[in-house]
């Protein structure tokens, strides 16, 4: 096997962040996002049943071999069945929904129990929720949806596998392929959505649409509190990878760890893929900017285009260093976790799962940016397996490729 040091990847991209805000979480984000819309989701989805913590490992081989103290990984290969994090969010923004149309309409205090123990199933069924999505989050719409007992309509791009596809249809949802990439899927999403009365569930905020996305974050942010009940107070991260789509995971994560631990001055690194960095080229412009996407990557999850309002106001403050990586690294990653370096567990990680590990690499590759990052033989970096073998026939035919 060839050092995991060696070989520093082609055509990456670093960018600085010196509008890095440190110390308190700002007031004016809790607007964004706060500790109290993690309660809020916290003790609503751990009361879902199958509901449970996911697997926080120590990655002791890789971390040896990279050179860093400890690489702690937060394993969502198993989430609530649907195979990632993203189980959390959209799901929780369908009930949330349900919830307030339900409130509206009856005009009185609906409590999302009730909703899921399927006592309003003669109105839910005449509501329709609707996303655009690579799949993950689609799933996870499908799911809420199937809890709550109302119709899905999901529009997927060119590029989404088949096998995604079938398990947002595995949850009866309706799923409408279109021509073109994400960013296309999204806007033909809005304008059926608005043609026909329904609501969308979107991580993707902009202006107008904000209400659902801030839900969809604080769902993200119950892995975040089982990280920090996971860990002791003296042993929290010294940096933190994020990978980012439009975003909304990124900053919902970034968020609850700058909130909840100000003093620990943890570095976060924004990790995109080179075929779209969006964020790391608003990051440059010192404002949201849409990427027009040429050629899809690999890592499907994070290939978007264009930021999430709500994610880049936290991201573009909080972040310490942005970067984007190839796709050249991604699969012999997959593999190496799956096979567990030295005594490292076995761990089922997907494309996206694979890319902080990446990241990771390629700063310590770089003496220069680890030293501004002060990315060293004392730092315990926390990376995130956001997703398992969502798609198991293009999973199995990387591993074994």
């Amino acid at each position: 096997m060839n050092s995991l040091t060696n070989n520093t990847q082609r055509l990456t991209e670093h960018f600085q962040n010196d509008r890095k805000i440190i110390g308190a979480y700002p007031e004016d984000l809790k607007v964004a996002l706060s500790s109290l819309d993690t309660q809020e989701a916290l003790n609503e989805i751990k009361s879902w049943k199958g509901y449970k913590s996911t697997q926080l490992h120590s990655l002791q081989g890789f971390a040896k071999e990279i050179g860093v103290q400890d690489i702690l990984y937060k394993d969502e290969s198993t989430r609530f069945g649907l195979g990632s994090f993203k189980a959390l969010g959209g799901a929780y923004g369908v009930l949330k929904f349900i919830q307030n149309q339900l409130t509206e309409d009856l005009n009185k205090n609906i409590s999302i129990r009730d909703i899921r123990d399927g006592q309003y199933l003669d109105l839910t069924k005449n509501y329709t929720v609707v996303t655009a999505t690579d799949g993950n989050h689609g799933r996870s719409v499908a799911y809420g949806a199937k809890l709550s007992g109302c119709k899905c309509q999901i529009y997927i791009h060119a590029e989404v596998s088949v096998g995604r596809q079938h398990a947002m249809e595995e949850f009866g949802a309706t799923v409408i392929r279109i021509k073109g990439n994400y960013d296309e899927s999204l806007r033909i999403c809005i304008e059926e959505a608005t043609k026909n009365n329904w609501q969308i569930i979107s991580d993707t905020s902009y202006e107008g649409y904000t209400r659902y996305p801030r839900y969809i974050m604080a769902g993200y942010t119950v892995l975040a509190h089982e990280i920090a009940e996971q860990l002791d107070y003296k042993n929290m991260p010294t940096h933190i990878f994020l990978q980012a789509g439009v975003g909304g995971f990124a900053a919902a994560l970034m968020a609850y760890f700058w909130e909840m631990f100000p003093e620990k001055n943890i570095k976060f690194i924004i990790v995109e893929p080179t075929l779209a960095p969006c964020l790391i080229e608003s990051a440059k412009a010192n404002e949201l900017t849409v990427f027009d996407i040429k050629e899809e990557t690999m890592m499907a999850g994070l290939s978007c285009g264009e930021p999430s309002l709500l994610a880049w106001k936290i991201l573009n403050v909080g972040t310490d260093h942005f970067m984007t990586i190839t796709d050249d690294r991604i699969p012999d990653l997959m593999r190496l976790l799956l096979k567990g370096m030295g005594n490292d567990p076995s761990i089922e990680a997907g494309e996206c799962s694979a890319s902080g590990l990446a990241a990771l690499i390629e700063i310590k590759n770089n003496d220069c940016i680890a030293k501004q990052l002060n990315l060293n033989q004392n730092s315990r970096v926390l990376l995130f397996g956001t997703e398992g073998a969502t798609d198991p026939d293009i999973y199995e035919a990387i591993i074994n490729a």
